[in-house]
């Protein structure tokens, strides 16, 4: 828009029209497993939630190695407590700074836009968490699909 330079710059207010979800996800690289919880925003208390969440799924015995970028929340206090009750099952392994092409994760996100979402118009943000939750579902069990998508060679 052009204004008269003596003119002051209107402000104009626009209503938010962009909605979001959050959502955590891992897989596990011995079976393809996915793990995902879906929450309204990315904080220290919903990764300690998703942490928890992950632990349940985990094999008896086994410790669990999480691979992550350095998302401040990642890298809370409040995770101290969780984190030291966990020592010897759970370790968070930190990728290399603005690196997110490392993250195995990524290429599942990938994937799923592409199998769910690719080309389609959705009205609602419903209609895209359907679509997310859809192709989600079948990797809940083990799949060789994730599995190789996910591995580090």
């Amino acid at each position: 828009m052009w204004v008269p330079p003596e003119i002051r710059d209107p402000v104009l207010l626009h209503a938010p029209t962009r909605k979001s979800v959050a959502c955590f996800g891992a897989v596990s690289l011995s079976t393809g497993r996915f793990v995902r919880a879906i929450c309204a925003v990315f904080n220290a208390e919903t990764f300690a939630a998703f942490l928890r969440q992950l632990l349940r799924h985990r094999r008896q015995g086994k410790r669990m190695v999480v691979v992550l970028d350095n998302a401040r929340y990642h890298h809370a206090v409040l995770l101290a407590p969780l984190l030291r009750k966990y020592r010897k099952t759970l370790r968070l392994l930190f990728l290399p700074p603005y690196s997110p092409q490392l993250a195995p994760i990524e290429r599942v996100w990938k994937l799923t836009r592409r199998l769910a979402m690719h080309n389609q118009y959705f009205a609602t943000l419903g209609a895209v968490l359907e679509a997310a939750n859809a192709c989600f579902r079948p990797w809940q069990r083990p799949n060789e699909v994730l599995r190789r998508l996910c591995c580090i060679i």
